[in-house]
């Protein structure tokens, strides 16, 4: 049977575990070759193992997500390779500290600013050029029902989260005339390390993994897939639109 991204090319950021993993090997398996991005040299080599059981293909980039500078390179190493790219996932966060808003201490803010904003800004300011170069482009970023339930004490999260979904949203908006398709995702809780964190009284077997979470991210990288500037959930029952 033809796989849905055969000769696809995609870039995957957080991607050597949680999430991050399970969406590369579910791109992996509709025929995409990874580019995998993560600090963490010894999860990428076991990704790329697993990529590579499952017939796949991967390039390893280990790289912290906030070396601006390696993700400009990243930008010109692929056009070198591939001259364009089809997918950008945009999965790496990080949760910050759980505390009241004038408690947070100012580095712990703009760490969280750092991942989960101004690298996505830096991905797109590199990657856009490469994104146009394909005949459908596209872009989706992991975001979070808390960009707008703004609990107490996520405050640093929060407003990472909303920051990101206003600059996939105006991203989408510039690209109305473009074969690029930009979206977020929201995973909802799933079983990860970073729920963990957050949750850690919750028993994580209730909640979905992350291999049935990513499968659902699928249908955003489609070529056939023409929504944009949406937030697409998480269900049980299926993917579905957010409307606020």
């Amino acid at each position: 049977m033809a796989k849905q991204l055969e000769n696809r090319v995609a870039v995957v950021t957080g991607a050597s575990r949680g999430l991050g993993r399970a969406i590369s090997l579910a791109l992996a398996k509709e025929g995409a070759h990874i580019i995998a991005l993560a600090r963490t040299q010894g999860g990428l080599e076991e990704l790329d193992d697993e990529i590579k059981a499952l017939g796949g293909s991967a390039t390893l980039v280990p790289s912290d997500i906030t070396d601006y500078a390696a993700i400009d390179r990243l930008g010109a190493a692929i056009f070198e390779r591939w001259k364009k790219l089809d997918i950008l996932i945009g999965n790496a966060g990080i949760l910050g500290k759980l505390t009241p808003l004038p408690h947070l201490d100012p580095k712990v803010f703009d760490d969280v600013m750092a991942v989960n904003v101004t690298a996505n800004f830096r991905l797109l300011r590199s990657l856009d050029p490469l994104l146009r170069a394909s005949d459908v482009g596209r872009a989706v970023f992991v975001t979070s029902g808390l960009a707008y339930k703004c609990w107490a004490y996520w405050g640093a999260y929060s407003i990472s989260k909303a920051a990101l979904e206003a600059m996939v949203k105006t991203y989408a908006a510039e690209n109305g005339q473009t074969a690029i398709r930009a979206n977020c995702f929201s995973p909802g809780a799933t079983r990860t390390r970073m729920r963990a964190q957050a949750m850690p009284g919750e028993d994580p077997e209730t909640l979905p993994s992350a291999e049935e979470v990513a499968a659902q991210i699928i249908p955003l990288c489609l070529p056939d897939f023409t929504d944009a500037g949406a937030v697409y959930k998480y269900a049980p029952t299926g993917l579905f639109k957010q409307v606020l």
